[in-house]
């Protein structure tokens, strides 16, 4: 389903006297940089009515297909705050292409975060989802965390996998396909709900800060959302499929 007219309705939404020019933050259920963006160039269109509208809004995507945007980005933050947020939660090759089929390959998403940077657009990256046993290797988030460091990510967080409604089933479905060893654990860490228990949430957290991360990102980066744990409203997590 693709709504053709989207940037028209946000217009007419954006005008109303009842709208209080709230933060509007695109990707936290769908990413707005899909496959399909390239051919209706719809999320333009939503930029430059933020942009005219001068109204305070942000992007999550796991594509670099945001770079096509640039141009209304920077024109974005000399009238309103404005944010580009990258997912990338592992850099191996093996857990990418079983967790995050058919999305672009996270150097290219790293890459993006350098060219946004040296735009001046404020850019952070969220480490999601860390998933124990699959993409949770201190080395290998080391190594992603340098990388953000160069590129000059803002801020960077991790947040734990999170199986809330269907995506718990779909997620056990791949589990018993792929990774059968992993199904003990997991039946113990989500057998209390969609969350992971607090301590394994905050030792994925803890991951993305790493012991050397603060030598490599700038100075006063923003504030890190505590992890998601039972009970809690979970900061939003990108599409797993």
């Amino acid at each position: 389903m693709v709504k053709v007219n989207v940037p028209e309705v946000l217009r007419t939404e954006l005008r109303r006297p009842s709208w209080k020019r709230d933060h509007v933050a695109l990707g936290t259920n769908t990413d707005p940089y899909q496959w399909v963006e390239g051919r209706y160039r719809l999320t333009r269109g939503v930029w430059e009515a933020m942009r005219d509208f001068s109204n305070p809004c942000s992007v999550l995507t796991k594509s670099p297909l945001l770079l096509r945007d640039l141009d209304v980005f920077r024109e974005l933050v000399e009238r309103a705050e404005f944010s580009a947020n990258l997912s990338i939660p592992t850099l191996d090759e093996k857990a990418w292409r079983a967790t995050e089929p058919h999305t672009p390959h996270p150097r290219k998403r790293i890459e993006a975060v350098a060219e946004l940077v040296r735009s001046g657009i404020p850019t952070g990256v969220l480490v999601a989802p860390l998933i124990p046993g699959v993409n949770d290797d201190p080395e290998q988030v080391e190594e992603l965390l340098g990388l953000l460091g160069e590129a000059g990510a803002e801020s960077v967080s991790g947040i734990g996998l999170h199986l809330r409604g269907e995506v718990k089933e779909i997620w056990f479905d791949w589990l018993r396909q792929y990774r059968p060893d992993l199904v003990p654990r997991y039946e113990e860490l989500y057998r209390r709900g969609a969350y992971l228990p607090k301590d394994e949430a905050r030792r994925l957290s803890d991951l993305a800060r790493g012991p050397s991360r603060a030598r490599r990102l700038r100075e006063n980066p923003a504030a890190e959302p505590e992890p998601a744990t039972e009970g809690q409203s979970p900061a939003p997590q990108p599409k797993l499929f």
